[in-house]
């Protein structure tokens, strides 16, 4: 993406905007809401997961296509998103992102209408594509909105409210839904061909309702942001000419954050994505679909207290400290959910999401400090590496087809541990790290 100067526009992204607090505090609660509607519906991908899995009889590496075809769309339109947003500005991707993520919740409409698990995926690829405008623009807007040194708490204080959406959206998409109970994998199999696909039309056709309402609140919510006075970042807007004798592969802790990111997204939605599977196994709780996904609200709900938590303590402690902690503390709990079992083990797990908190926000400040006018190409990198989100839940199918869901947990296991190195090691700005005593 940058391996050479970068010449022509770029946007220059060297201090922060000179506005007092109250001058942002509107812009950054209209901004908020963005936050809030993408967790949302990045967690009913939770609810999909076992929907999809009934009707389709689909294997646990099968049905997580769904992750990866949502989590693809960060790798795929990262760049062209950062793009945008050097041409046209923050809030005019914001808009694009919005219209874009409607285009794709309208789709699963026909999706249902045919019972077609590839229009399902096409649905969530374009709805990913629009969350990714909204990342690549918001989360350094955000970053950017206010005094460099505050960055990680503003952002840790804007993720809690998009942990508050993937708290609601289990219980709600739960009860929307995962309101009828589904045929045994036994009955479907016995079923003929035109019944089959009979019953999956009508099993399907429960997606219809939430899909349209959230279609229609995105068009609404994207005429608020086109229409709201945000204030205009000067030196992140495109100046054609300039010229940057510098590149993102210069900046180590970009890099490593890049990683961080993978690993800290892929674990958090491989988690999240088996967990109604787990507690619905006769040795962890035995729950059925529509009550287990009541649980896993806690799990999202963890992140969101974790990050309205997290805000004030980022604001008084080193960030790298803090995030090595959660780390060590969420590999440990993950590891206690694979060696144990019955509630014990269904609490424990639901305990790292308290844990995940700040990571993405911490991980991200940390990996655009000090890249000036790179900042907006290395938003682009990291939400690029959100990826993770599409490759490691794929993977830890794969391993749960081979030795169950219960000891498939390994894979979050190792991805905290590579977070823990990037906090005391690899997060370390130019400056620290090439400094001389």
């Amino acid at each position: 993406m940058a391996t050479r100067e970068i010449t022509g526009s770029v946007s220059v992204q060297t201090a922060p905007i000179n506005v007092t607090a109250g001058s942002y505090t509107r812009p950054l609660a209209i901004v908020t809401t963005l936050f809030f509607i993408w967790g949302f519906l990045t967690c009913l991908n939770d609810i999909l997961v076992p929907h999809l899995k009934s009707i389709f009889d689909l294997s646990y590496a099968h049905v997580m296509l769904i992750q990866f075809a949502f989590f693809s769309a960060y790798f795929l339109f990262s760049v062209p998103w950062s793009r945008f947003v050097n041409r046209i500005g923050y809030q005019r991707t914001m808009v694009v992102g919005l219209l874009t993520m409607a285009c794709g919740a309208f789709l699963f409409l026909p999706a249902a209408s045919v019972a077609s698990f590839p229009l399902f995926l096409t649905a969530l690829l374009v709805l990913a594509a629009g969350i990714t405008g909204l990342q690549v623009a918001a989360n350094p807007y955000v970053a950017l909105l206010g005094k460099p040194q505050t960055a990680s708490s503003r952002l840790d204080l804007t993720q809690a409210f998009n942990s508050l959406g993937t708290a609601v959206a289990p219980k709600i998409g739960g009860l929307l839904i995962l309101s009828a109970a589904p045929l045994a994998v036994e009955q479907l199999r016995q079923l003929a061909p035109q019944a089959l696909q009979t019953y999956r039309v009508q099993t399907a056709a429960s997606v219809k309702l939430p899909y349209t309402v959230i279609g229609v609140a995105l068009v609404l919510l994207a005429a608020l942001i086109g229409t709201a006075k945000l204030p205009t970042i000067e030196h992140a807007t495109s100046r054609a000419g300039a010229k940057v004798s510098d590149s993102i592969w210069k900046h180590p802790n970009l890099i490593y954050g890049a990683i961080g990111i993978f690993a800290y997204v892929g674990a958090e939605v491989s988690i999240g994505s088996f967990l109604v599977n787990y507690f619905s196994l006769s040795e962890i709780a035995g729950f059925s679909a529509k009550t287990a996904a009541g649980f896993v609200s806690f799990y999202w709900g963890g992140a969101m207290i974790g990050r309205f938590l997290g805000a004030p303590l980022l604001r008084k402690f080193k960030p790298g400290y803090l995030l090595a902690i959660c780390a060590i503390i969420a590999a440990s709990l993950v590891g206690a959910s694979m060696a144990s079992g019955g509630h014990t083990a269904m609490w424990v797990i639901l305990a790292v999401g308290l844990f995940n908190s700040i990571m993405f926000p911490t991980i991200f400040s940390l990996g655009v400090a000090e890249l000036g006018p790179l900042t907006g190409n290395g938003s682009g990198i990291l939400n690029m590496a959100i990826v993770g989100g599409a490759i490691l839940p794929v993977l830890q199918g794969v391993i749960a087809d081979h030795i169950g869901i219960h000891h498939g947990f390994i894979l979050p296991v190792i991805c905290y541990l590579y977070i823990l190195f990037y906090a005391l090691k690899g997060s370390k700005p130019n400056s620290e790290r090439y400094a001389t005593v």
